[in-house]
């Protein structure tokens, strides 16, 4: 095969998608920690699946047209870590085809090994033994093959092997995968995704029945869960959920040129929820309003108007509230913009709540087992209405994903790179509502930095790692993210961690015990830290996180 065209590469997103749904299970199951929430495959998957739906939705003849779906849907799905990057290894491919009809073995080549290097530099640290390492082997012998054959299926299939080589070699580049005796998890994911591009290219159909609509349900209805459940019908004020591309025009350009800064501050007037992302060649705009004709007459001014949906909000949500959705009520929600917001993340309604006592705005449910994408995080910023915000991860594997968030979110962002809810409360104790929003984030990162933390949770599978023996199902105290403790006794693991974790300089002791722990257990925890480190101010909350029976800061 010579050369494809768009119609022919979503086909091979398709595949590859539908391959990397297959294995999700698997590819959580190797994450090196054997904690319940290894979910490097649940992110990989949902940020693939958004990808490979905006591509099936932009699908053209173009193929650089067909890859910047891909790239703007993987951009708005990216969950976690590992998603991210898979965004921006295609983000990169993308922009290097743009203004390609169709391309062969060679531009192919040449537009993975372009993603590798834009994924690299959107990685503050790249690590070698990981998905990074496996793309860029794999990129670098796709483009020795194309030097000696342009044929698309030999120059992929070289990219398959090599991929799967470099994969097998990642124990060897990072030491914690050899002791646990597993391949990196990101790789292992990007390996399915390039196995279902060549089987595609091929005409080979891969062994299990595709299931990927099934895929698309599941996105679908958590949108529903997140959007429709903290609102009535009588609130929505701007009713028609309106979304459309704009391809540009040169002529009308000349008269009329594109600054995506202005565009998006012009379609502000007509609604909100306004999202924009643009490139070289065409914009999408995402927008609740009223009166959807005056955004798509604006829109117009540049260039012609296509993939145009609108859908009746109003209608939307009575339908899935006689359908007997659970919706929360809330306090109708003010209009008007505020200055300041802090968004963040976290599961358990105790947590949430505990976050919002100490100042945070909105609180997304995420955190473990369910990172939130990039559009989740952008989606709550504008449903809070603030000028400018600070954004809160909580957990190392949403930072890249907030990260997006800020760049495309129109207004003025900055991350504080929390990792985990303790950093959180105490970055929020920090926030100067007077402060800019730089000054704000380096110094709420500063407190983070002054907290250590512990964590409980449950083995689900047998391991050693760094020097603790670990049996399924039981329970490990964490440090600072290294297991120092493991046992059937969930007391015995927590008096241990707090041995580890309390030194003579601690002052506070915080405590959130979460949905499967009493409050008489958790004060016993509190009874044995008085007596054995009188010198701390010990403080216990209900945070009714899951998986988690105890989330710790000692500051």
């Amino acid at each position: 095969m010579k050369t494809i065209s768009g119609l022919k590469f979503a086909e091979m997103v398709k595949m590859g998608s539908h391959h990397l749904y297959q294995n999700a299970d698997y590819v959580d199951s190797l994450n090196v920690f054997p904690v319940p929430d290894g979910d490097t495959g649940t992110n990989m998957n949902l940020s693939m699946t958004s990808g490979a739906k905006e591509t099936e939705k932009g699908a053209v003849v173009h193929i650089g047209q067909t890859a910047q779906a891909l790239s703007k849907g993987l951009l708005m799905g990216a969950r976690g870590n590992s998603g991210v990057i898979l965004s921006q290894l295609f983000r990169g491919f993308a922009k290097a085809i743009e203004n390609e009809e169709s391309i062969d073995g060679v531009k192919f080549a040449e537009a993975l090994k372009y993603g590798v290097d834009t994924a690299y530099k959107a990685v503050m640290k790249p690590v070698e033994g990981t998905i990074l390492t496996v793309a860029k082997d794999a990129a670098n012998r796709g483009v020795e093959a194309a030097s000696a054959s342009e044929d698309l299926i030999e120059v992929m299939a070289a990219v398959v092997d090599e991929a799967q080589a470099s994969l097998e070699r990642t124990p060897e580049l990072l030491p914690v995968l050899k002791e646990v005796g597993v391949v990196d998890s990101g790789g292992q994911g990007l390996v399915y995704v390039y196995e279902g591009f060549l089987a595609c290219l091929k005409g080979e159909a891969l062994p299990e029945k595709t299931i990927v609509q099934s895929m698309e349900d599941l996105v679908n209805a958590e949108h529903h869960r997140s959007v429709q459940g903290f609102m009535n019908t009588e609130d929505i004020e701007y009713g028609y959920c309106t979304e459309f591309m704009v391809k540009f025009e040169d002529e009308k350009l000349n008269d009329q040129p594109y600054d995506e800064g202005e565009f998006r501050q012009a379609l502000s007037r007509f609604g909100d929820s306004l999202l924009v992302i643009s490139d070289e060649e065409v914009a999408k705009v995402h927008i609740h309003t009223e009166e959807p004709g005056d955004a798509l007459n604006y829109g117009q001014r540049f260039g012609s108007l296509i993939n145009i949906k609108i859908e009746n909000m109003r209608e939307q949500h009575l339908e899935i509230v006689g359908e007997g959705h659970s919706v929360q009520k809330d306090a109708k929600k003010e209009t008007e913009q505020h200055p300041y917001a802090i968004v963040t993340v976290a599961m358990g309604s105790g947590l949430a709540e505990l976050l919002k006592s100490f100042g945070a705005s909105a609180v997304i449910e995420g955190g473990q087992t369910m990172n939130p994408s990039t559009e989740d995080i952008v989606k709550a910023i504008q449903d809070v209405g603030a000028e400018r915000v600070l954004i809160l991860p909580n957990n190392k594997n949403i930072i890249m994903a907030a990260e997006q968030a800020a760049e495309v979110i129109g207004i003025e962002a900055a991350v504080v790179p929390t990792k985990t809810v303790p950093e959180g409360l105490a970055a929020i104790l920090a926030f100067n509502p007077e402060a800019e929003v730089a000054a704000n984030a380096a110094a709420m990162a500063e407190a983070a930095s002054t907290v250590k933390t512990g964590q409980v949770t449950h083995a689900v599978r047998d391991t050693s790692i760094d020097g603790v023996d670990i049996a399924k199902d039981d329970f490990m105290g964490i440090s600072e993210g290294k297991i120092v403790t493991a046992s059937t006794e969930l007391d015995e693991v927590m008096k241990t961690l707090m041995d580890s974790l309390i030194d003579e300089d601690a002052e506070i002791v915080t405590i959130l015990y979460g949905e499967d722990v009493n409050e008489e257990d958790a004060s016993a925890i509190v009874g044995y830290i008085e007596e054995h480190f009188d010198h701390v101010e010990v403080e216990l909350y209900h945070g009714q996180q899951p998986l988690y029976p105890y989330i710790i800061s000692v500051e």
